[in-house]
């Protein structure tokens, strides 16, 4: 007896096959393209193969989606050598991985000062306290009935890339650059929530604080805090991660991370700075002469090239490539990129692709044909403010070599001609 279900089906394989072979020669003959060329012989293209064969998994296998099994390799890395204790230590978001301006929330990089706070959102409070005319405490519930708003941010640790200022050290965009992240965040204005408690004409200053067992604090003028701070409990439509302050973190746009204060607890207004920890021994820039600057928040503009990056090296040969990088600048939107391919002497404008928006990632590209020679990549940003993604020399020749933080220099990556790539300095 024969199964006419069966006949159908090998009916319509063949009928298919006989397509696929069909369209690809077809292809070929109309298309001068030899990728295509090359296909037509394929056995990946002209055979059915077990994912055309069998059903697949239903929908509720994996009820929290997660990535592609063949994606494993795109997860967040630490340096493991950089700090004493992993509790208090960083994690790198894959850049070279990533494309587009959105940082997927399982890829935000993750800095810690006293490891994650875990928190039942039933249990957290907000207090706003000090020079206001009613000290308020907020509910999480309290915070969800003020008027919301979605904003794509940029966050940036002030440390990112402050290995490198003395020279060429870790061998992977991921840890040169990966200390940054960008995201859609949902939350409340932080100024309904100061005009709710009546900010006194003393009040000059907010402390905010986290809830986290380093009790992380940073002063910040109110200004800022009623211009474009954000008080969020979402990032790309989901609540916050652990890792990244859930139930409730601040938002200070363009501004160094550590200022993103996580697990917010507390907001406090005063006359003056308060000369925390993280503003006096932390986070402040060791200059040549042996001073300190202080109260350097904005985060400069600044840009990378991710692939090819010594974690993304070039594997097809000669013929067309394409270069890929993020810009940045926290004090406003990308105006324009230049990338060259010989370690400055000549400079092309990229092309920037998707959404520009202020204090956000930049997705930009420089479609190339490549014959195989040695390659010197670099890309210098500039923003609307008419400001320029300096040299490193010239970095350190205004700032001096102690520093860590703020380091918004140009990169370099030198492309052999077998495709490996490997960070270096072109002086």
């Amino acid at each position: 007896m024969v199964d006419r279900t069966d006949t159908k089906s090998r009916q319509q394989t063949a009928s298919r096959r006989a397509f696929l072979k069909a369209g690809l020669m077809g292809g070929a003959a109309v298309a001068a393209s030899t990728s295509v060329a090359r296909a037509a012989g394929d056995p990946l293209i002209t055979e059915i193969q077990d994912w055309n064969r069998y059903p697949g998994e239903g929908v509720d296998v994996a009820p929290y989606g997660t990535p592609s099994e063949f994606e494993a390799n795109v997860v967040r890395r630490s340096v493991p050598w950089l700090t004493a204790d992993p509790v208090s230590s960083i994690n790198f978001t894959p850049l070279h991985e990533l494309d587009g301006i959105i940082t997927p929330n399982g890829l935000c990089f993750e800095r810690h000062h006293g490891g994650t706070a875990t928190i039942d959102p039933a249990d957290h409070r907000l207090m706003i306290h000090g020079l206001v005319d009613t000290p308020l405490v907020f509910t999480m519930e309290d915070l969800k009935r003020f008027p919301r708003e979605n904003r794509v941010y940029f966050l940036e640790c002030a440390a990112n890339g402050g290995m490198e200022w003395k020279g060429a050290q870790l061998n992977g965009c991921q840890f040169t650059h990966g200390m940054i992240h960008c995201v859609v965040y949902t939350g409340v204005p932080l100024r309904y929530l100061l005009e709710e408690a009546g900010v006194k004409t003393s009040g000059k200053w907010l402390l905010a604080e986290g809830a986290d067992a380093s009790a992380m604090t940073r002063s910040i003028p109110i200004d800022k805090a009623l211009d474009d701070c954000l008080v969020a409990f979402k990032m790309n439509g989901e609540s916050l991660r652990p890792e990244q302050g859930y139930p409730l973190r601040l938002c200070v746009p363009g501004w160094e991370g550590n200022m993103w204060v996580k697990w917010l607890r507390r907001l406090e207004i005063g006359d003056a700075p308060w000369a925390q920890r993280e503003e006096t021994s932390k986070y402040t820039d060791l200059l040549a002469g042996g001073k300190a600057r202080r109260h350097t928040w904005v985060m400069d503009v600044k840009s990378v090239i991710t692939s090819p990056s010594p974690q993304a090296p070039v594997t097809h040969g000669k013929g067309p490539l394409v270069i890929s990088g993020l810009a940045w600048s926290g004090s406003g939107t990308i105006k324009r990129v230049d990338v060259t391919i010989d370690g400055g002497r000549t400079w092309q404008t990229a092309r920037i692709d998707g959404p520009s928006l202020p204090k956000a990632l930049h997705r930009f590209y420089l479609d190339i044909n490549w014959d195989g020679s040695e390659l010197l990549l670099q890309s210098r940003a500039i923003d609307d403010q008419g400001l320029v993604q300096p040299t490193k020399n010239a970095l350190r020749a205004a700032r001096g070599g102690n520093s860590i933080y703020h380091n918004n220099g140009i990169q370099t990556w030198h492309v052999n001609k077998d495709g490996v790539v490997e960070n270096v300095e072109v002086s």
